[in-house]
């Protein structure tokens, strides 16, 4: 398994900013955004590998991962 799946990535209609939103909570702060969701999360996927190797560039552990969360519920939770 390839360290980046084991963070959530989330891409979800951003009503202010009308467009779509990815994150990677836990791993990286802000993420993407754009008007096609797929392209968005590809986006996204490829930000969180980069972040992981800069991780490795400066010899620093990983933060726990977030993959298997439930982040759908938590969100409701605070909403």
């Amino acid at each position: 398994m390839k360290d980046s799946a084991k963070y959530a990535k989330i891409v979800e209609w951003s009503e202010q900013d009308q467009c779509y939103v990815g994150s990677a909570p836990g791993l990286i702060y802000g993420g993407c955004h754009g008007e096609d969701e797929r392209q968005v999360f590809s986006e996204l996927c490829e930000i969180v590998e980069e972040a992981i190797a800069l991780y490795r560039a400066d010899n620093r552990p990983l933060p726990p991962a977030t993959s298997g969360r439930d982040f759908a519920n938590r969100m409701q939770q605070v909403a």
